[in-house]
């Protein structure tokens, strides 16, 4: 099983793959601000161990008394020893509530400060990231998998130190009984150990196999249920059926095998339970027989012995909570340990007042993940306030070389400026503000049509909302809604048709107020009627700001100051439309193309 690390491995990890070691390293420093709760709850297991330790010594000295000084065992003395107990007891009881409480409220915190971390990294990450990783997969990290933490960080350190504080105690009062019996009954722990230690092993390689799948089950569901217009559509209810059925039937497989390993691991510690037994009847008989220990011993010997295996069979029940609170903590840190590759520059400045003179030098850009060559020594200048459009066929370049002005990717090679000044030299978030982006494919989040505009600049008063929502063409079908501005539009916009949603995603840009604007295709999806209104909006929006219009209906472009032909080669022509219409060109057999359709 190669896919399996040793808990004790010191070689640095394989992408995905860490040893319990790291993981409990890289775990350690969320108790820090719990401390203190930490060593409490500590503190509370020792005393809830203490009852437990105590009641077979009592039980001794009471069966001791009573079969050699019988005439000290009083009522007194037995209600002495009963007051002892339920003082233990009521300790006890105190110590398990404050476990129970609190320290379930240690990991659920614990759980809410990992969620934060993952979320915050999460919002770092490039799209490079969000390219290759199903979002269904990332969603069972931050969610279930981090349940899994909250039992673990409470739990944990719980079972271990009472069972710890309870073998040392047992082990230091049999050894003032009889010390050989002692050790010949506690041999077998170290083994016990041991062979726990390789099943843990093969059980942690199944449940990471098993949180891997559910990650892929529940990217099914998403990517199904998101598309469930189209399974309509198409009739293809039993096709999406039978792949929910196979990833579901995988799901099973690999619990069958977790669950297999668990079935391993309880019997070999009931082999061991049963050799404890059986070392306790032979051994503690046989020195019975030979008068080294008395009939007492052999009782607080049996009681000590049933408490020990209780113990096991509480850490036996806990292994599946261990396993799958290491598999959410290895599936957080393969969050964390995902690359930020585009941040702000330590010594990065501010964007301020800027005027949207952008230069393009000797730009080349190669996607890392297949390292396609998109743009090559691509060399570009825009004027500030100038409106420049963008045409070619598809993979020629254009969307990527929007996406490369705010840094959602960084160059290659080369050199882009803004104002002057490179733009990994700006701050990412003065340079994504400086910008404002409408895109085909227009995302609104669920909830009013206020919110969604809001969003463009939170805090903005509502006056300036409706102002731009005025500008953006979009003021009067919102006051149509039934509740206007303050209307629930669904999921993504689901109760709005293409142009409104597209409308409000100009007037969420118009909010902003950006120096600089990117039109990617804003209006390639949409009706006539439609496109004629969002292409009013459009010109309005870019009125006086530098904007950049990536275009395949080439009629939406014809007033742009400059129309760059981008292909697979760079940048082929460059002109108005009438000067690239005269030159008969790529433009000008693009333009009558069209025009032939229509």
């Amino acid at each position: 099983m190669s896919d399996k690390v040793s808990p004790f491995s010191f070689r640095r990890p394989e992408a995905g793959e860490y040893s319990i070691r790291t993981l409990l390293s890289r775990f350690m420093p969320y108790y820090r601000p719990y401390w203190s709760t930490l060593v409490f709850d500590l503190g509370c297991a020792a005393l809830t161990t203490v009852c437990e330790l105590v009641f077979p010594v009592i039980i001794r000295q009471i069966t001791d008394t009573g079969m050699y000084r019988f005439e000290q065992l009083t009522l007194h003395y037995i209600l002495r020893m009963a007051l002892l107990y339920l003082l233990l007891r009521g300790i006890d009881c105190l110590a398990n509530f404050y476990m129970a409480d609190i320290g379930h409220v240690m990991g659920a915190r614990i759980e809410t400060d990992m969620r934060r971390t993952a979320y915050a990294h999460l919002q770092q990450l490039s799209d490079q990231y969000y390219n290759n990783t199903k979002v269904g997969q990332i969603m069972g990290r931050i969610t279930n998998d981090l349940f899994d933490v909250t039992e673990f960080s409470h739990h944990c350190p719980e079972e271990f130190f009472i069972a710890f504080v309870k073998a040392l105690v047992s082990f230091l009062i049999l050894s003032r009984i009889n010390v050989l019996l002692t050790v010949l009954l506690f041999a077998p722990i170290p083994v016990m150990l041991f062979v726990c230690v390789r099943l843990n092993r093969w059980q942690r390689s199944a449940f990471r196999r098993q949180r891997v799948q559910i990650g892929e089950l529940n990217a099914r569901i998403e990517d199904s249920l998101l598309g469930q217009r189209v399974v309509k559509a198409f009739a293809n209810e039993a096709i999406e059926m039978e792949k929910f059925e196979r990833d579901n039937s995988k799901f099973l497989d690999i619990k069958k095998d977790t669950y297999w390993y668990m079935g391993i691991f309880k019997v070999a510690t009931l082999v061991f339970e049963g050799l404890l037994y059986l070392i306790l009847i032979v051994a503690g008989g046989m020195f019975l027989l030979d008068g080294k220990i008395t009939p007492p011993d052999l009782v607080i010997y049996v009681l000590y012995v049933n408490m020990l295996i209780a113990t096991i069979r509480r850490i036996v029940e806990f292994t599946e909570q261990f396993q799958r609170g290491m598999t959410g903590i290895e599936r957080f840190l393969q969050i964390m340990d995902a690359k930020v590759d585009i941040v702000s520059a330590k010594d990065a400045a501010p964007m301020v007042n800027p005027r949207g003179e952008i230069h393009f030098r000797d730009v080349s850009f190669v996607y890392e993940d297949d390292q396609n060559r998109v743009l090559h020594h691509l060399n570009l200048d825009i004027a500030p306030g100038e409106q420049i459009a963008l045409v070619g066929p598809s993979g020629g370049g254009k969307t990527t070389l929007c996406n490369l002005l705010p840094r959602f990717y960084d160059i290659t090679s080369g050199s882009l400026t803004i104002d002057g000044i490179e733009v990994k030299d700006y701050t990412l978030e003065s340079l994504r503000r400086s910008i404002g982006i409408v895109q085909q494919d227009v995302y609104l989040f669920s909830g009013s049509v206020a919110d969604n505009i809001l969003y463009g600049r939170p805090g903005a008063s509502r006056e300036e909302m409706t102002e731009a929502a005025r500008k953006a063409g979009a003021h009067d079908f919102i006051m149509a809604l039934p509740d206007g501005y303050d209307t629930y539009i669904g999921e993504r916009g689901v109760k709005l048709s293409g142009g409104q949603k597209q409308r409000i995603s100009i007037a969420r840009v118009f909010l902003k107020d950006p120096s600089i604007i990117i039109l990617d295709e804003a209006t390639s999806a949409l009706d006539n009627e439609s496109e004629y209104a969002v292409a009013r909006a459009l010109a309005e929006l870019a009125r006086g700001r530098t904007s950049i219009t990536v275009a395949h209906r080439l009629s939406t472009i014809r007033g742009a100051d400059r129309i760059l032909v981008l292909t697979e080669e760079g940048i082929e022509e460059s002109g108005t439309h009438e000067e690239l219409l005269a030159n008969q060109g790529t433009y000008s057999r693009l333009y009558h193309l069209a025009e032939r359709m229509r």
